[in-house]
């Protein structure tokens, strides 16, 4: 469990495939603090450590995990969002976050306001049900409030401290992110679905 607090940037030093599956090797300024079997996330996506050596360690990303997300796209060189696992008794800043990514979003529009950019991305409009007005959304392992809410599209604003500590600052129109909507939000349309199908 996470919380959509990114604690750093890492940056990918090496990518190998391995069957239908990739390893990541990331250099970051937390890996010393990592234990092998621990769970990261990457732009989101939690995976867990399986190789640590100086300031690098190494993650496996299965085929299901790249059909899903932004991580099959990366490069050698590419940043990526850092956050390990909730702590017990820490405070939750942002919001419940598992690290299963929903599906994919495009970015279509950035804005650069006066101390702020507004980013709008689009999204499948089967997921439509699982995002609200002023709802929490995960974007690449980001915490933010969605607002403008339609069928297939969303617009975040960011600060300038979230904008110079995360990917924000790459991001650009017609880019890809992963996107994990509200865990609260999925637990109520179930339950609403069930109740349907039994009547009560």
């Amino acid at each position: 469990m996470f919380t959509g607090i990114v604690e750093c940037l890492g940056t990918i030093t090496d990518i190998q495939n391995n069957g239908s599956n990739v390893n990541l090797t990331v250099s970051s300024p937390i890996t010393h603090e990592l234990k092998i079997d621990q769970s990261v996330a990457h732009n989101g996506v939690c995976l867990t450590v399986i190789e640590i050596a100086d300031d690098r360690y190494t993650v496996t990303a299965v085929e299901e995990t790249l059909k899903k997300t932004n991580l099959g796209r990366l490069n050698i060189g590419d940043e990526v969002n850092l956050e390990r696992a909730l702590k017990t008794g820490d405070r939750l800043d942002g919001h419940f976050v598992q690290g299963h990514v929903d599906t994919v979003g495009t970015c279509i529009s950035k804005t650069i306001l006066d101390g702020s950019w507004l980013f709008t991305f689009s999204f499948p409009k089967s997921f439509a049900n699982l995002i609200i007005e002023k709802g929490s959304i995960c974007i690449n392992g980001v915490s933010l409030t969605a607002f403008d809410v339609d069928d297939d599209r969303f617009t975040v604003t960011i600060i300038p401290y979230t904008y110079e500590h995360t990917c924000f600052k790459h991001l650009s129109e017609n880019d890809i992110v992963n996107l994990e909507f509200d865990l609260l939000g999925k637990y109520f349309l179930r339950s609403r679905q069930l109740d349907k199908n039994t009547g009560i």
